[in-house]
């Protein structure tokens, strides 16, 4: 099998850094928030050992890839766009596209946008909902009121920046162990005022007491990742939840028909805020051939559950090529 190999690629009006390893039929993997390809590193060897092409890219704003400074630029149309671009430069017609936390809304609509190229979707935590009527931040406003809530705390440009950047490795030590699947009690969103900051709702470890699934050497190279690149680019993409919602007007309520594969943790926080979307999933994407839901586990879905998450993974690409 050939070794992991960094290289770059000039897609969609950006330069994206990506990893690749073995030959076969392609799977990209798409990362989420505050991640970048390292959080596939249990999969990108498994699966290449099991006859795949496999790429995982720093998706826009993270890692080594850009981070373009206009904050409309970081749409699911530009997201999903970058992907159709990697795989022109990799020479390779269509996909299986996976995505994790924010990578999985990369994937669903990778699916959804151009089925021509992504002949199937394995999404992780996060699962497919269609367009909804109402617009999103409106809609976490009502629901959460004078509340805090993350995804409204990260609207303004420069506030969650200032929090996030002054401390990067504890951020990244609270977020990695408090949306694990191991404390207790579990964050509830939505308790705290609208005055409280991100790491105020979350506890952080320290260096001695990290999760089990992260060792300080993984925990080194996220800090490094991050007090290079910022915070900024991947919460940009949460200030494009509006105009996503706008530029999707002809998508309400659109099922995605690919062949899918959920993955999720059954502590994980993103399916005890939506419990909803996660019972209508089989309705939204008829073709949804298995969900697993893995005992235990939290959000860091392929991370907290390596060997699991590659198995199902494995499954499912080896049914789709059978």
């Amino acid at each position: 099998m050939s070794e992991l190999q960094h290289r770059f690629a000039e897609t969609n009006g950006i330069r994206m850094h990506y990893v690749e390893q073995g030959s076969g039929p392609l799977v990209v993997l798409c990362h989420g928030f505050p991640e970048s390809w390292y959080s596939w590193r249990h999969q990108i060897s498994a699966l290449a050992a099991a006859g795949y092409r496999v790429v995982a890219p720093d998706q826009r704003g993270y890692g080594q890839t850009d981070a373009p400074a206009d904050i409309s630029t970081y749409s699911q149309l530009h997201l999903v766009g970058d992907i159709v671009g990697l795989l022109d430069v990799l020479g390779e017609e269509t996909a299986v596209i996976a995505g994790h936390d924010w990578g999985a809304p990369v994937a669903w609509n990778s699916g959804l946008l151009r089925p021509d190229r992504f002949r199937a979707v394995i999404g992780l935590s996060v699962p497919y909902t269609p367009r909804a009527a109402a617009r999103p931040t409106a809609a976490m406003k009502a629901t959460f009121g004078d509340n805090f809530f993350y995804i409204l705390y990260f609207q303004e440009p420069g506030k969650a920046e200032a929090e996030l950047d002054a401390n990067v490795r504890k951020l990244q030590r609270a977020f990695l162990y408090s949306a694990s699947g191991v404390p207790e009690p579990r964050t509830v969103f939505g308790q705290l005022p609208k005055t409280a900051k991100l790491l105020d709702q979350m506890t952080d470890p320290g260096e001695d007491h990290l999760p089990p699934f992260i060792t300080k050497a993984d925990l080194d190279f996220y800090t490094a990742e991050f007090e290079r690149a910022g915070f900024r680019g991947g919460l940009n993409w949460y200030r494009n939840v509006d105009r996503t919602w706008e530029y999707m007007a002809a998508f309400q309520g659109a099922k995605m028909r690919q062949p899918a594969l959920f993955i999720a943790g059954e502590r994980d926080g993103v399916i005890a805020m939506n419990p909803a979307a996660l019972q209508r999933l089989p309705e939204n994407v008829p073709n949804l051939r298995r969900t697993v839901l893995l005992p235990g586990c939290g959000h860091w879905t392929q991370q907290e559950r390596p060997a699991e998450v590659s198995e199902a993974m494995i499954a499912f690409l080896q049914e789709l090529d059978s």
